[in-house]
């Protein structure tokens, strides 16, 4: 299945303020149903419990030893709503793991309803971050890099490895046929037709596994993890060097 770039209809807010906010919702029920929001959690944990990429020994559990919260900082890139990574904090908080999430998106409509529970949130090119190096522990993408071309991703890679302490995390779609079946499959699911046309269009888009591994080694990633998850998922740990 070949890639073919198609301009989303979201990414534009081209709708209504109802076709908005409708599509905004779908897209929190797709990554709740479809293990969006699961993908994303088990990323941020494995990056908790690692013992090489960050220097820090991973804290193994024991009946005699009780351990302080471990507290991460997580800008969330092309945010949206922000109801993956808020969602991940809240199931992360229950496992001792606190999450200072920072929500980024170009258009302010999509960041305007953030709960004010603490979530702070910036209005900002994902691709330009307007942060200093180094400035969170992990910089995460969730159903957005597919937007980009390969160049695109590579630069827009390069500056979150450039802004993150630790690792970018990236959830995304897995570009294939059988997953164009079953996106058309779904559309009785979909309340906005901004969701109706962009997420074939996302499909089409996406990157193969074998594809986003040759971009992230192009940005100089320090090591790369990578698995599939449900439904056509990939998630990525994309480890800083500690040079960088």
């Amino acid at each position: 299945m070949i890639r073919v770039p198609t301009p989303e209809l979201l990414d534009t807010d081209a709708g209504t303020p109802a076709e908005i906010a409708a599509s905004l919702n779908d897209l929190r029920r797709i990554n709740r149903w479809f293990g969006g929001t699961r993908t994303s959690i088990d990323l941020i944990r494995r990056v908790a419990s690692d013992d090489g990429a960050s220097g820090v020994p991973a804290r193994r559990p024991s009946p005699d030893v009780i351990f302080p919260p471990l507290r991460l900082s997580l800008l969330e890139i092309a945010a949206g709503s922000g109801y993956v990574p808020q969602t991940a904090r809240n199931h992360l908080a229950q496992k001792g793991i606190r999450l200072d999430v920072t929500l980024l998106d170009r258009v302010a409509s999509h960041v305007a309803s953030t709960p004010k529970n603490g979530t702070a949130a910036v209005v900002a090119d994902a691709c330009k971050l307007p942060f200093c190096d180094s400035s969170f522990d992990l910089v995460s993408s969730n159903l957005f890099l597919h937007h980009l071309g390969p160049d695109e991703l590579v630069h827009c890679m390069q500056e979150c490895l450039r802004v993150c302490r630790k690792a970018v995390l990236i959830n995304d779609l897995i570009r294939h046929p059988v997953h164009m079946v079953l996106v058309y499959s779904g559309m009785p699911l979909y309340r906005s037709r901004l969701t109706r046309h962009d997420a074939p269009a996302s499909v089409r888009q996406a990157y193969t596994k074998e594809e986003m591994l040759d971009m992230l080694r192009r940005a100089g990633a320090a090591r790369i993890e990578m698995k599939s998850y449900y439904l056509f998922r990939m998630g990525a740990i994309v480890w800083k060097r500690a040079d960088g």
